[in-house]
């Protein structure tokens, strides 16, 4: 008994509206779920996060329409058709069972599908599963991380205190190896790069970031670009700083995608690669740890070489050559790799669970199977709890301030002060091209920032601020004077 296929000309039309209608519910739904996620980060001034989000979307849309090509292409590329011999090769399975029907082009030239219309509807499949769980992978590690950083909070109000401006009162002078952070970092093995490493592996584990840790990153990135007792709120800054890097994060560039295809090519059975596929996301995420404190360590050692007196408290100096090639984004770029290859690999075991049966030639052994789930949880967890919190906080220990360090209302006042300036500059000009016998002394426009338009600062050291990788469009920059206890901050911006 042959079943034939029942096409739209013999389906009640009620049967198609009514899933019609269900569908679009669905994606109104989603989409102004989105809409009011957007209005909440807009309205509490979440410039990044709303990146992000428009990122997340962004891929969405992306995976939408590689699944409408496949739809659209669906017979052409089932039509393409390659001899046997290159057909059994590369495969997922050492004994792959084909019960689909086989294109009639094909099988009257005795070839085989590129590929076939039912696989062509299974990689749709594949497509949905990894958007869903490249989001949820996304929220978890954004989520993980914020979570982690509630408890420097703690420590920041603590700064404020008066036991710890009594305990660091620059007036009191101590022996390196008398404070803390030398206690914690400077031992038998500090200095010795094969017993580093491995000490610095096995730390990310347990107290990743202690509160010596925060506290010395802390003064040493305040003593670098503010004055000595500052109140500047650098776990704010903090936060603000993961924001940005959680918007790198969710991307899918190039890339990725290429180092993707790598991945669903050596999913091959030739290659083995369920003994060792699995474990790369976590061995390169345990790399980057290891180098973040790493990192630590060799400001301690680098301090320590300087000088053997601590005035106040420990002091590290922040350069970008204690990072790989001297550039501290290229950890975040792995980490980037690492989630997106680890939301892959827990995406294709779904897949592969939901269409072939949990046993199922991609994973036949229980070994295999509990492998691959607890490598997923293992670097989820990892990465949004313990490495990317580390990089947010290393990473400041750079030679370069990055432009997070404005809130976002300071930024905007800024910008207004310097619409305001060029729009005064610009009256000016006109004003001295049209009356060119009055002398240009006499003429004084006042192109100071307004009240309401531009906020002060209160710093008190000159220093010059230099930004990573600053914008194509504008550049901040800011020098300030020291007056004594009275301080007055003049910024001026221009374009690049």
């Amino acid at each position: 008994m042959t079943s034939s296929v029942i096409t739209l000309e013999s389906t009640p039309t009620w049967a198609v509206a009514a899933v019609v209608f269900f569908l679009i519910s669905i994606s109104i739904c989603i989409e102004h779920l989105l809409h009011l996620l957007a209005k909440y980060f807009n309205k509490n001034r979440r410039k990044y996060l709303i990146q992000a989000l428009d990122k997340i979307k962004s891929e969405l849309l992306q995976l939408g329409f590689i699944s409408l090509l496949l739809t659209v292409g669906e017979k052409p590329i089932a039509n393409i058709c390659i001899p046997k011999s290159i057909g059994e090769t590369f495969l997922p399975c050492s004994d792959p069972s084909n019960d689909s029907p086989e294109e009639a082009k094909c099988e009257e030239q005795g070839m085989v599908s590129l590929l076939s219309r039912q696989g062509m509807k299974e990689l749709q499949y594949l497509i949905f599963v990894l958007a869903f769980f490249h989001s949820l992978s996304c929220i978890l590690t954004f989520g993980l991380g914020m979570a982690k950083m509630r408890k420097w909070k703690s420590w920041e109000a603590e700064t404020r205190t008066l036991e710890y401006q009594f305990s660091n009162d620059p007036r009191r002078f101590l022996l390196i190896h008398q404070t803390t952070f030398a206690r914690r970092h400077l031992r038998f093995w500090s200095e010795h790069r094969f017993l580093r490493w491995p000490a610095c592996f096995l730390r990310q584990f347990y107290a990743s970031v202690s509160k010596v840790d925060y506290f010395t990153l802390r003064h040493g990135f305040i003593t670098a670009h503010f004055s000595e007792g500052s109140t500047f709120d650098f776990q704010k800054y903090i936060k603000r700083t993961l924001e940005k890097d959680f918007g790198v994060v969710v991307g899918i560039s190039l890339w990725v995608w290429i180092l993707s295809m790598l991945f669903i090519f050596l999913n091959a059975h030739d290659f083995y690669n369920y003994l060792w596929l699995p474990f790369i996301p976590l061995l390169m995420l345990l790399l980057v740890g290891t180098q973040l404190q790493g990192i630590i360590s060799r400001m301690c050692l680098e301090s320590q070489e300087k000088s053997q007196v601590v005035r106040g408290t420990f002091l590290v100096r922040p350069s970008d050559h204690f990072f790989w090639f001297g550039w501290p984004k290229l950890l975040l770029h792995l980490m980037h790799f690492i989630l997106f290859q680890n939301s892959f690999q827990l995406a294709f075991f779904t897949w592969t669970w939901y269409k072939f049966g949990f046993r199922s030639c991609f994973h036949r052994k229980t070994e295999d199977i509990v492998i691959r789930l607890a490598m997923g949880v293992l670097v989820q967890v990892l990465c949004g709890y313990v490495t990317l919190p580390l990089y947010a906080l290393v990473t400041q220990m750079g030679t370069s301030m990055k432009k997070v360090i404005f809130p976002e209302k300071v930024v905007e006042g800024l910008k207004r002060w310097r619409a305001n300036a060029r729009r005064n500059i610009a009256l000016k000009n006109n004003y001295t091209s049209a009356r060119p016998s009055l002398d240009n002394n006499t003429t004084s426009i006042n192109t100071s920032p307004s009240f309401g338009a531009s906020p002060s600062f209160n710093l008190n050291t000159p220093h010059c601020v230099k930004f990573d990788q600053p914008s194509s469009s504008e550049y901040l920059a800011f020098g300030v004077k020291d007056e004594g206890k009275a301080n007055s901050t003049n910024r001026e911006t221009k374009d690049s």
